[in-house]
């Protein structure tokens, strides 16, 4: 094996292990901190069935729910983000471009108003049926035509949907405006509130889209040249873009539909892992996994203490907190090439 070679792998293996122990320390945190500290050894007291009846009200009633599905979502997150940023060759894309988002906001603010569901386990099926709905549209069409290039017919129907359903959407609410504040506390991003029955709603969702973006990793190198190019290498593109661009759609409809915008992360993971890595597309989006997780469990800790008496909804600490960060990261990458 070439030194250079032998040496990446090294620092893959070390960026891997410091992330996987600030998941872990994360974790905790997010097991410990809120509007009641709770001693780490009290959190594993309450973990082992050994704690006071209020710790274990709290930890396994209200922490490790959120905590759960804060990783289920931020690790797909993180992996979506990848996989666009690749597919699209564009280090400033998000999921959001397929139309996901936008698709999961409409069917959600749809359930709320007409059937009437206004439990997060009740609606997050409507979220994730309208973002695969929309995302498989804009994937369809997009690959399908030819008077440019696939991936910019993808971003452009994209970008087009997501204007079309983002206008049905405000005119929903402005017509039902009983329901304006359940919508925008779904729209915010936040993992309060959200039991064990969201987490496995979506899990098996974000599962198969997890399942889609490994097997679609290994034609990530060949793609981020081209699609001529990819098929001069024996690439099939289209089917390798479809496959990846599945997993998008199904792992940002499961998360966006179980928290709302969490689109942020989709952004911050992917720079963040492709700067530990040094730039090489397939271990960028393993990275992004336990970034991601990292990323929204730091963010809804801060979102906990941040304000006294009221919680700061984790899509607005993200936000916040990752605006600065992202430019600063963006400014970096420009500076070296």
């Amino acid at each position: 094996m070439p030194p250079e070679e032998s040496g990446r792998r090294r620092w893959f293996r070390a960026a891997v292990l410091l992330l996987l122990v600030i998941d872990l320390l994360a974790c905790l945190g997010s097991l410990a901190i809120g509007s009641q500290w709770i001693e780490p050894t009290r959190v594993w007291a309450a973990l082992s069935g050994r704690g006071t009846a209020n710790e274990q009200a709290i930890v396994m009633g209200l922490r490790l729910p959120r905590t759960l599905l804060g990783m289920l979502c931020g690790a797909s997150m993180g992996m979506a983000g990848a996989l666009t940023q690749a597919h699209t060759r564009n280090p400033l894309a998000d999921p959001g471009l397929l139309g996901v988002g936008s698709g999961a906001s409409f069917a959600v603010v749809c359930a709320m108003v007409w059937p009437g569901w206004q439990a997060p386990s009740q609606y997050v099926w409507a979220g994730v049926a309208g973002a695969v709905i929309a995302g498989i549209g804009v994937i369809g069409l997009g690959l399908r035509q030819r008077s440019v290039e696939p991936m910019l017919g993808v971003v452009l129907i994209g970008a087009v949907v997501t204007a079309l359903l983002g206008s049905a959407t405000s005119a929903v609410v402005i017509t039902h405006p009983h329901q304006m504040g359940s919508f925008q506390a779904w729209s915010t991003g936040s993992l309060d509130g959200r039991g064990l029955d969201v987490a496995r709603g979506v899990l098996p969702v974000l599962l198969c889209g997890l399942l889609l973006a490994v097997s679609a990793l290994g034609a990530l190198p060949a793609l981020e040249l081209g699609d001529r190019l990819a098929a001069s290498l024996g690439s099939r593109a289209v089917r390798d873009r479809a496959i990846g661009l599945a997993a998008v759609v199904l792992l940002c409809g499961g998360s966006t539909a179980a928290c709302g915008s969490l689109g942020f992360i989709g952004l911050l993971a992917p720079h963040a892992a492709r700067r530990l890595c040094g730039g090489r597309p397939v271990m960028t989006a393993l990275l992004c996994l336990p970034t991601g997780i990292a990323a929204i469990l730091i963010a809804d800790i801060i979102g906990r203490v941040a304000t006294r008496g009221a919680e700061v909804p984790v899509g607005v600490t993200l936000a916040a907190l990752g605006a600065p960060l992202f430019v600063s990261l963006a400014r970096r990458a420009g500076d070296e090439r």
